[in-house]
């Protein structure tokens, strides 16, 4: 018996000690609006087991363990929560007995919430059911007790026009109302030419001819350019940018409300700016034909676009005509002509402004030639954007995409932001650098496979791709133009990419296949261009003026102490980014609710579209009359059961064989909305020949 008992001994020390060294990770766990949850640790991406997510919610720092399951996939199962990352969410409230529930409007949380009967914030707050509140979370689920919340405020009415927006506001902590103290900074601030030109560094060239190049609805125009052909054969290029920096004093009430918003948000109805009107639309907006202060970048270009020299300087400019980008492109292509645009100017090119307008085109091409053989990458993207009413009720949908006009402005704003940075850089001056890193070597790899499974890519290109050199990206891009596989191309490298960030410290961009890369174009609606410019016109000084210029400018510019630039950039540098992806969310969610909104009133439409993607909750569909986008859930592709293969992103029905995959054209049929969260329901009417 003894020896009995030992042997058993043995095998529960075995087991025990199997069991006590199973891995233990910690990663943060991303639960998509359908489909499985991934937990991203250091050591790769797992996805979640079924029911292995636990109490965790998106965005949460979790503990996981992993094990092998049957094909040799790693799977994760949540073990505890390490930090929390929602503290609340907007929801529709609900009343179940003596409790109040509400359930969160963000798919990716996949847990209602009650409101404790002693809790009377539903009460004071004067909520009815169908409302949507701002909820707190005040105890979080647990394997055995469903989380609480109280109700912070209430946002409105389930059948007002304005409520998703409001929602959307509110789920990405956005506000419309601009703190008191520095709407009243703003309002006491005025512009003295005379003034600013007693600045030693700042030149007057208001004689020089300038344009701002925008789209038709800009209320805000923070950048202009002037273009000439040098007697050399090559181009002097202007880029001219609004002086915000001039107005805005570090520390100031207006510097530390735009320092914590840290970017303008463009949703689908309003604009939340960065700044006070008073300066984005006014005193720092280059308005046509007003005196305005800029900072501006002269470059002196080779007859073949190369940058031979640059200077930078404070200026004050006179914008002489505002052009819109469909007007610029009308006189590119020889539909419009310029003369009629020309009695608008205050002023006009020696050359007349339709060969102006060429010669910046002309430049454009020269230099978007030169950074592609650099090893640039120019992802072919579209914009969808919902047209609005002043009531605001959806109208129709615009798809706007890259034109001669935007790449003329474009290809001006990146050699601007270019040389900007190669000075900052060059003389190791800390500031608000866009870093781009090269792609997760798995990410890519993925993505080129994938390309190469479906056919879209070659073998011999796919590799190439897979290698990560940025030159074999642009070629599959370049070859892949104007081919029915050329979204998907785009849409899987660009998923494959890193995310641009804010670094105090130059790291060069991947994508631009720049050494150095700043934002330095757009100070009234991205901070981290404003700090680009203080930084600049401090080291200006430096060069110019002296230590004494340099004490004086300090304070305004940069400040001093503890709370100076230098001691918090890291800080400024974290926040930017993050509000920039917040921002970049919560214009894509208002977008999708008036695109739902506009969808509405045509259930029952039957559209063509493209399948855009393959997820195991459905199949996306991207429409091609609107560009809107939409799912066909699994149950909706017909009465089979539906294979879904995520290595080719298809799905295969088990009874007829039928095959639907990603850029396939389909019919499909608008099934339902959903307004609040901005969600498209697509039936399937018709694909690979079979009718359902």
């Amino acid at each position: 018996m003894g020896r009995g008992n030992r042997k058993h001994s043995r095998r529960a020390g075995r087991r025990h000690g199997r069991r006590a060294q199973r891995p233990t990770l910690t990663g943060v766990l991303h639960v998509p609006g359908g489909g499985p949850a991934r937990v991203e640790t250091p050591e790769g991406t797992f996805r979640v087991a079924r029911h292995g997510m636990r109490e965790a919610m998106h965005g949460d720092t979790v503990g996981v363990t992993v094990h092998h399951v049957r094909g040799g996939e790693m799977q994760a199962v949540v073990q505890a929560v390490v930090e929390r990352a929602t503290t609340s969410f907007v929801g529709t409230f609900h009343v179940a007995g003596p409790l109040g529930v509400v359930r969160p409007l963000d798919a990716r949380i996949r847990h209602d919430f009650f409101v404790l009967p002693e809790d009377r914030s539903p009460r004071a707050h004067g909520i009815k059911p169908g409302d949507v509140v701002v909820a707190r979370i005040t105890a979080y689920p647990t394997r055995v007790e469903a989380g609480a919340v109280t109700v912070e405020r209430r946002i409105g009415a389930e059948d007002a026009v304005d409520l998703g927006i409001q929602s959307v506001m509110a789920e990405y902590d956005l506000t419309d109302v601009y703190p008191a103290p520095a709407l009243a900074e703003a309002e006491a601030l005025r512009l003295d030419v005379a003034e600013a030109l007693a600045d030693p560094l700042r030149r007057d060239i208001r004689d020089r001819f300038l344009v701002t190049i925008d789209p038709a609805d800009a209320r805000d125009f923070d950048d202009a350019i002037s273009v000439a052909r040098t007697d050399e054969g090559g181009y002097r290029l202007g880029v001219h940018i609004a002086d915000v920096s001039h107005y805005v004093a570090w520390g100031s009430s207006v510097d530390l409300a735009a320092r914590d918003r840290g970017t303008s948000v463009y949703l689908a109805d309003r604009v939340l700016p960065m700044l006070p009107e008073r300066l984005s639309c006014d005193l720092c907006s280059l308005n046509p034909h007003e005196d305005r202060l800029a900072v501006t970048v002269d470059v002196e270009l080779d007859r073949k676009g190369r940058v031979r020299a640059y200077e930078a300087y404070p200026s004050v400019i006179r914008s002489k005509l505002r052009l819109a980008y469909g007007q610029v492109d009308a006189v590119l292509a020889g539909e419009k002509d310029a003369r009629e645009l020309e009695r608008g100017a205050e002023a006009l090119p020696p050359e007349g402004l339709a060969a102006f307008l060429a010669c910046a085109d002309e430049l454009a091409g020269l230099r978007q030639r030169l950074r592609h053989a650099r090893g640039a990458i120019d992802f072919d993207t579209v914009e969808v954007r919902p047209q609005v009413g002043a009531d605001g009720v959806p109208t129709g949908i615009a798809v706007r995409r890259r034109t001669r006009a935007t790449g003329l402005v474009e290809e001006a704003m990146l050699v601007a932001n270019e040389c900007v940075a190669e000075k900052l850089a060059d003389l190791g001056a800390p500031a608000a650098y866009r870093v781009h890193e090269p792609p997760a070597p798995e990410s890519l790899s993925a993505a080129a496979a994938t390309l190469a499974e479906i056919g879209a890519l070659a073998r011999p290109d796919a590799l190439a791709v897979r290698g990560g050199d940025p030159r074999a990206i642009e070629r599959a891009i370049e070859k892949t133009a104007g081919l029915p596989t050329a979204p998907l191309v785009n849409a899987l490298l660009l998923r494959a990419m890193q995310r641009a960030l804010y670094k105090p410290a130059n790291e060069g961009h991947y994508a631009l296949g720049a050494p150095a890369y700043c934002h330095f174009t757009s100070p009234i609606r991205r901070y981290p261009d404003l700090v680009v410019h203080r930084v600049l016109k401090l080291a200006l000084a430096r060069e110019r003026l002296g230590r004494q210029a340099v004490r004086e400018r300090t304070e305004h510019l940069v400040g001093r102490g503890p709370q100076a630039l230098e001691y918090v950039l890291p800080q400024v540098c974290r926040h930017s980014s993050d509000q920039e992806r917040a921002a970049d969310a919560a214009q894509r969610a208002s977008e999708k609710v008036k695109i739902a909104q506009f969808y509405a009133d045509r259930i029952g439409e039957r559209g063509t579209g493209v399948v855009s993607w393959v997820s195991e909750s459905g199949v996306f569909v991207r429409l091609e009359d609107t560009q809107a986008e939409g799912m066909v859930r699994l149950r909706d592709l017909g009465d089979e059961y539906w294979e879904v293969d995520p290595a080719r992103l298809a799905v295969t029905g088990s009874a007829t064989g039928t095959v639907v995959t990603i850029g396939q054209r389909v019919v499909v049929e608008v099934k339902a909305v959903d307004t609040l969260r901005g969600h498209l329901d697509f039936s399937l009417v018709h694909a690979s020949g079979a009718l359902h």
